[in-house]
């Protein structure tokens, strides 16, 4: 494939749900199964399109590419790597099962002529981050994708939910300006924002620092790092579950992503390193795998829990980042694949049990498995691969990052790691084991041998066949990208560890 071919694909992948948006605001007046077929097929385009990317990439392709310019040095541009081809590749797969998802799901809800349109369109701002060529095009679809974010938290109209929207349209704001006076900066410092360039800053300085300092704010505002996490805990919740899942899925992962670019393209390891700049991050991230998992101890919804358990889980990923080795940052990178893996099949799993049965607390779950058996199957998987259970990718990302972290010389970092999957355990566990081994609310005094009345049951709660296939993929998936031969996530995070720490080049 050649070069002009691929940069032409790069930009469709783009422009693609940004226009269809339009089109599904259009098309909402006449059919509303049109309009989720054009979603629908729009999300898988898009995912069909970056996979053709994979030939280019396996060969060792780089791209860096200028759109068009509107100051002096100050451009959109794209940028392909290992990296972005990845989370490009792994965003449009999650979106494409939660658009097939939606179907069904939001069958129910109201404005649906909005949730489409918004739901594509933040794909397509998410697609531009992934491929942004600099820092200013990165900062432009960063902000298009949050900012077009806050309508599907306020989805619902609720107070909570408006209440829940404005909190998070002030963080995103404050992370805004930080980021957008952080690329001011380097741009002061290095006189570019490329991405292209190799590295921007190599030598230590104040206003170097307070750059790095912006980028913590503004990418980790997005992330979920502390302290500028208390957004997601009230955001995730009141959001359709299918949002929710792409919030936890996706896009924290933007924040992952362009701190990634900060430490990779904009700043030198040697100087991150020899100023100690990434212990900044390294005790912002124990206190966030720490304080989510604790805290996802207490909460009783659902959703509020599995949404501190974000909290913690891009913990891991920020952690590996910190320790700047091979398998550390292999290890947070594969992080970043499985965690979308289970919490996406997590909130998915939670909407289905939501949609069907109305429960919300984890206390009244009980039996859910016997009347729900493959979403409470697929939540379960799902779940003992957060919790570190092998073969299942949750255990092969906490592998690598313990290794990454003992090869740093950083046993510490190992138990921070073993105490957070104690209390994963300690907040799945009574979830999915009284789910299996209880029976459900109000059937305590029901005859064990009433299998007629348990299989009516079955048939009436679980969850509709388009629901369930997007559910069961992204489980099966944390099955294939765990302890398995040929697992290719793992080997492309790997080559995006190599590539990184290599300067560029494999």
């Amino acid at each position: 494939m050649d070069k002009a071919t691929v940069i032409i694909m790069m930009v469709v992948i783009v422009t693609l749900p940004i226009i269809m948006t339009p089109v599904l605001m259009y098309v909402c007046r006449f059919s509303d199964r049109l309009r989720n077929g054009l979603a629908v097929l729009t999300a898988a385009t898009t995912f069909i399109l970056t996979l053709m990317l994979y030939p280019f990439i396996r060969d060792g392709g780089v791209i860096q590419q200028s759109i068009f310019e509107i100051l002096p040095d100050l451009e959109i541009s794209i940028h392909l790597d290992i990296l972005s081809f990845s989370l490009a590749a792994l965003s449009s797969f999650v979106w494409l099962l939660c658009a097939i998802y939606s179907i069904d799901y939001m069958a129910k809800e109201h404005a649906c002529s909005r949730y489409y349109p918004v739901l594509i369109f933040t794909l397509g701002a998410c697609q531009g981050i992934f491929f942004a060529g600099d820092l200013f095009s990165l900062f432009v679809f960063f902000e298009l994708m949050s900012i077009i974010a806050y309508i599907l938290i306020i989805h619902e109209q609720t107070e909570e939910a408006l209440k829940a929207g404005y909190k998070y349209l002030v963080m995103t704001i404050i992370g805004g300006l930080a980021l957008f006076f952080g690329v001011i900066i380097i741009f002061e410092i290095g006189g570019t924002v490329s991405l292209g360039v190799g590295v921007i800053v190599s030598e230590s300085s104040m206003l170097g620092l307070v750059a790095f300092i912006c980028f913590l704010i503004g990418f980790g505002m997005k992330a979920g790092m502390f302290p500028l996490h208390v957004w997601l805990p009230d955001a995730h919740p009141v959001a359709p579950s299918p949002a929710s899942a792409l919030l936890s899925g996706i896009m924290l992962k933007t924040g992952a992503y362009g701190l990634f670019r900060v430490f990779f393209h904009v700043f030198s390891v040697d100087l991150l390193r020899s100023s100690g700049w990434n212990v900044i991050l390294a005790v912002l991230a124990v206190i966030t795998i720490l304080l989510g998992s604790a805290v996802a101890l207490t909460q009783s919804d659902i959703k509020r829990r599995l949404a501190y358990s974000s909290i913690s889980q891009l913990g891991y990923i920020l952690l590996g980042l910190s320790i700047l080795n091979f398998n550390a940052i292999t290890g947070a990178t594969f992080h970043i694949f499985s965690h979308a893996f289970m919490k996406s099949t997590l909130f998915l799993a939670a909407g289905a049990i939501i949609w069907k049965t109305g429960i919300r607390n984890v206390n009244e779950m009980k039996g859910l498995g016997r009347l729900m058996p493959v979403t409470m199957g697929c939540f379960s998987l799902a779940a003992l691969a957060m919790i570190g259970i092998p073969p299942l990718n949750g255990f092969l990302s906490k592998w690598t990052l313990a290794l990454g972290a003992l090869d740093a010389g950083l046993p510490g970092y190992v138990l921070v790691l073993l105490i957070s999957s104690l209390l994963n355990a300690l907040y799945y566990l009574p979830i999915i084991i009284p789910a299996f081994f209880e029976h459900p609310e109000g059937e305590e005094n029901s005859h064990e041998g009433d299998d007629e009345k348990h299989e009516v049951q079955f048939k009436i709660k679980e969850a509709t066949p388009l629901m369930l296939s997007a559910i069961a993929i992204l489980a099966l998936c944390t099955i294939i990208f765990g302890l398995t031969p040929n697992n290719i996530v793992f080997s492309l995070s790997r080559l995006t560890a190599q590539y990184l720490l290599g300067g560029g080049s494999f």
